[in-house]
């Protein structure tokens, strides 16, 4: 198994990272990819994702964190590739094309693979964001 991480910081501009949302869900859309690339927002205390449909009331009370957060500039995008052994060439493509796009370029693109030194950790805030 292929498994990556990529941790964008985004810095106070939410609406980059909303654009890096948009444009990833409409490439799981396009290419079905639903499992292989899953992605997460980070910020801070105020935990949103990118995945899954939300009570209205739930999404709200996001909105409402998420401008909070970006007040204090803290928007992490992190995504997660993890694709199987066969799928070398898949992997290696996305793990090239996504930091080389428009919305991600500007935000610090940082990979981290599953042999790397703070992998656990990374995987271990993915796992806990919701």
């Amino acid at each position: 198994m292929h498994n990556t991480f990529l941790v964008f910081d985004f810095g106070a501009n939410e609406e980059t990272a909303q654009q890096a949302r948009h444009k990833l869900e409409s490439w799981r859309q396009a290419f079905r990819l639903d499992k292989k690339l899953q992605f997460k927002f980070d910020r801070g205390e105020a935990a949103g994702d990118g995945e899954g449909a939300k009570p209205e009331k739930q999404k709200a009370k996001d909105k409402t964190k998420s401008s909070e957060a970006a007040a204090r500039g803290d928007v992490k995008l992190l995504v997660r590739l993890y694709f199987s052994g066969h799928e070398k060439l898949s992997h290696q493509r996305w793990v090239e094309r996504i930091p080389s796009e428009e919305p991600f370029k500007g935000a610090s693109p940082k990979l981290v693979r599953q042999d790397e030194p703070g992998f656990g950790s990374i995987e271990e805030k993915f796992q806990n964001l919701e």
